[in-house]
């Protein structure tokens, strides 16, 4: 799913390419990705786009007349800048937003269809949708901790939460809770002060370097290639692999479709955490140190 540095670079991009210039049509493929009925889509054609703003992980564009068009890209939507009137064109193709310099093209892979678009009226419609996470470029270490420590939960949820945190998912928490040497289900209020400053710190840095990143692969064009796996990070979706700090490989716990990558020198003191499937196949034989993994490799 893109998150915050991901849709950060998307609206730089769109930035200099929709603001000031007229939304001339909208056309959708189907009519499921539209969740809203009032203000009706075609009331937004024929305006133009004054401003762009993030609410966490979606995309809002504001145009004249203080309507909103915002887009959730969820876990497999793209945007992509193509030529003015580009047809919408195989099951991808959800939606396309003709300006009149260009048109954005929202596709979305996979088969399961969970993009969204809305129309929003005004501020208080915006505000109704926000989650309510706390901007971690604005809110200062108090209002930091007092945010992930108002429900004991592991660092790894409380981080993902939308209504604690703004804009981050599964892939940059693992490379903020990297960085910052801590383990994915340390619980929130056994922090200790040192351990909130690393955090902290390595929150705002983590974000920041990807952003930096994201504009520089873009080289100031539409970013496309937006994905959840990088070269470059440190531990998300490099299961098995070396950690860049100490060498050692790679672990990760697994639940449902997601995956927490992590690793076991730095941020868990040797310990691996259990799989849920994994250590219910193998019971008593779960290894629960790297020492105890690397015999049972040697068996």
């Amino acid at each position: 799913m893109p998150e915050l540095p991901d849709v950060a670079v998307y609206i730089e991009a769109l930035q200099t390419r929709i603001v000031g210039h007229v939304l001339e049509r909208v056309r959708i493929a189907s009519v499921a990705l539209l969740r809203t009925a009032d203000p009706p889509l075609a009331s937004v054609e024929g305006r133009t786009v004054v401003r762009l703003r993030r609410i966490g992980k979606r995309i809002a564009i504001g145009l004249d007349g203080d309507l909103w068009l915002v887009l959730h890209l969820m876990i497999a939507g793209r945007l992509h800048w193509r030529a003015h009137g580009t047809k919408l064109a195989g099951r991808r193709d959800l939606a396309a937003f003709d300006f009149d310099d260009g048109t954005l093209v929202l596709t979305e892979a996979g088969t399961k269809r969970r993009a969204s678009l809305s129309v929003i009226a005004g501020e208080g419609g915006l505000e109704e949708i926000d989650p309510g996470g706390i901007d971690v470029f604005s809110a200062d270490i108090d209002a930091f901790k007092a945010a992930l420590s108002a429900e004991n939960r592991t660092l790894k949820r409380a981080l993902t939460d939308p209504r604690i945190i703004d804009g981050i998912g599964n892939a940059y928490s693992d490379e903020i809770l990297h960085a910052a040497q801590l383990s994915p289900i340390t619980l929130t209020r056994r922090l200790t002060p040192a351990d909130w400053e690393r955090l902290f710190a390595a929150t705002r840095a983590t974000l920041l370097l990807w952003i930096d990143r994201l504009r520089v692969e873009a080289g100031g064009a539409f970013p496309e290639r937006v994905t959840a796996f990088r070269k470059g990070m440190a531990v998300h979706g490099r299961y098995g692999e070396p950690c860049p700090r100490c060498g050692e490989l790679v672990q990760r716990i697994r639940y449902a479709d997601n995956e927490t990558n992590y690793c076991a020198r730095c941020q868990t003191n040797g310990a691996l955490l259990a799989d849920r499937a994994l250590s219910r196949l193998l019971g008593a034989d779960w290894p629960h140190t790297l020492d105890e993994l690397d015999a049972l490799k040697r068996r």
